[in-house]
């Protein structure tokens, strides 16, 4: 086996996990100052999963949710502050790092069907985070964030499960649905997902939910398109590169990325 394999990954656990002071303390001045300097945001990842949870997991990373003008503004702030900085991906990822810890500015998702608006930040509720006052995204934003981390390497459906249980289904429903548009089976895998792990709690989801989901499911399923586009890539574009590379299907993900690549290059040029 490989170290890789032999690599445990850490148990689900409500206990809170002891950080090095060092880190927290660089957490602490992020967060204080973009909330000195007004830039817009929201925190996500481990942080934002206690909060719906109360999940403690260990991370490294904090993870701030802003829109990509914001995100552009919060990098030269990091910069100006001694941090590292890089634009690791245009299209959805910023980073900052100081003494072995990181800071990730993100705007939307990698595959770029879901973008963070300010309607994100205004729906984030008030949160402490190491003793500073924030935010952290909503529920539905959190689900929002993982429905397309499908990875091999890395699933997130666990954790919308945790978080419908978490916060037994009081949700706003029609605006996950919203952000999810026209990806709306990825939030219909993600209940199936939901009812087979807790089929003893399967009212969480309202019923009008479930009923709206199955029926366009079973519409879909009963007249399909013959020339409906290929949409492996959105879920892993390695997984699915021969569908795209040698099969001829198409990658609608690059298509996605490059049309979100002219959207924020034109908002650069008219800022």
């Amino acid at each position: 086996m490989t170290d890789r394999q032999n690599t445990a990954l850490p148990e689900t656990s409500s206990e809170p996990l002891k950080i090095p002071q060092e880190q927290e303390l660089l957490f602490r001045e992020i967060l204080a100052l973009f909330e000195v300097r007004d830039i817009p945001f929201a925190v996500a990842g481990a942080f934002a999963l206690q909060e719906h949870t109360g999940i403690c997991r260990d991370t490294k990373d904090l993870d701030l949710f802003l829109t990509a003008e914001n995100a552009t503004i919060a990098l030269r702030l990091l910069h100006e502050e001694g941090f590292e900085c890089e634009v690791c991906d245009p299209v959805w990822l910023f980073k900052a790092h100081r003494d072995g810890f990181f800071v990730d500015l993100i705007t939307g998702m990698s595959n770029a069907t879901i973008i963070v608006d300010d309607s994100w930040i205004e729906r984030s509720r008030e949160a402490v985070v190491h003793g500073v006052p924030t935010r952290v995204l909503a529920a539905e934003e959190l689900i929002a964030s993982k429905l397309f981390v499908t990875r091999r390497e890395r699933f997130d459906g666990a954790d919308i499960a945790h978080v419908i249980y978490g916060t037994q289904g009081k949700l706003d429903w029609q605006r996950v649905l919203q952000l999810a548009g026209e990806n709306w089976e990825m939030v219909f895998w993600a209940l199936v997902l939901f009812r087979y792990v807790y089929p003893g709690q399967t009212q969480f989801v309202p019923e009008d939910v479930w009923r709206d989901l199955l029926r366009r499911f079973g519409d879909a399923v009963l007249h399909p398109e013959p020339n409906a586009r290929f949409r492996g890539s959105l879920i892993d574009d390695k997984m699915f590169a021969i569908d795209a590379k040698e099969w001829g299907l198409g990658n609608l993900m690059e298509e996605h990325r490059q049309r979100r690549l002219r959207m924020v290059a034109g908002n650069a040029e008219n800022s």
